[in-house]
């Protein structure tokens, strides 16, 4: 059927609404994991990177961009719950009357606040590992850092619209295959193209920025940066996720969802 990934979409939705209602605790942990997940593949992508950036290569970018890969995989088939996910499917299940705005707005900001909790936890973690005490290590994820802490609002804004709508697809595209390895390659091709693009995502964002903040580093790199630029994300994935996908995907949908319901 041509629309089953929606009807997954709004299946998913009220799962998270209904774990929501069962414990709040649960919902937060869920979404703790979530961040948790992409810390690894922070790590993951940095530190092989690394190498590369380190060595002057031009496939330092594309070798963290690939194997970052390794976080969509964990969330998807990990159990994490995130915001930038959720700003789609609780739209599209609103818009269909199937869940409440009140447990949209609820849900969204629990899950960052969720993300955070587990960025900050997953930094604390990787900060008594030792593994990016080196310069030689961590000399790549602190330049990527500074970069982001210092492009314009603006840019940032747009870059996150942009960011989310794939980072949704990723999610989406693969609801509507059987195959696992199909799924599997179509969502780390999606993350590699948003990653090699250059786009802002909120949650990858604080999760690098929180591993940042824990290492060695310059001045250049701070609190103040990290507001900079998880404000505009924040706002452009909410858009990206909630209107490129959720309602675009309800309205160009509508003649399917009167034949489902009538």
């Amino acid at each position: 059927m041509e629309n089953y990934p929606l009807l997954e979409v709004e299946k998913l939705a009220l799962k998270k609404v209904k774990t929501y209602k069962q414990s709040i605790l649960r919902y937060l942990l869920r979404s703790m994991l979530a961040s948790m997940f992409i810390g690894f593949g922070v790590i993951v992508a940095f530190k092989t990177g690394g190498y590369f950036y380190n060595e002057h290569s031009p496939v330092a970018y594309p070798m963290a961009a690939f194997t970052f890969g390794a976080a969509i995989i964990l969330i998807a088939y990990g159990g994490g719950d995130l915001f930038t996910g959720n700003t789609f499917y609780f739209t599209y299940t609103a818009l269909r009357k199937k869940m409440s705005w009140k447990h949209v707005w609820t849900l969204w900001g629990l899950s960052y606040i969720g993300n955070i909790l587990g960025a900050t936890a997953f930094s604390l973690l990787i900060s008594v590992t030792g593994l990016f005490a080196e310069t030689s290590v961590n000399s790549f994820l602190l330049s990527v850092v500074e970069k982001k802490m210092h492009v314009p609002t603006m840019e940032l804004f747009f870059r996150a619209i942009l960011c989310n709508w794939l980072v949704c697809l990723a999610f989406f595209i693969p609801m509507g295959m059987k195959e696992n390895g199909a799924k599997l390659f179509v969502m780390i091709l999606f993350v590699f193209c948003f990653f090699i693009s250059g786009y802002e995502h909120s949650i990858a964002n604080m999760c690098t920025f929180a591993i940042a903040l824990v290492l060695n580093h310059p001045g250049t790199i701070s609190f103040a940066g990290v507001i900079h630029n998880l404000i505009p994300v924040t706002i452009g994935n909410l858009i990206g996720g909630s209107i490129l996908m959720g309602a675009m995907y309800y309205y160009v949908n509508l003649p399917f969802l009167d034949d489902v319901e009538h």
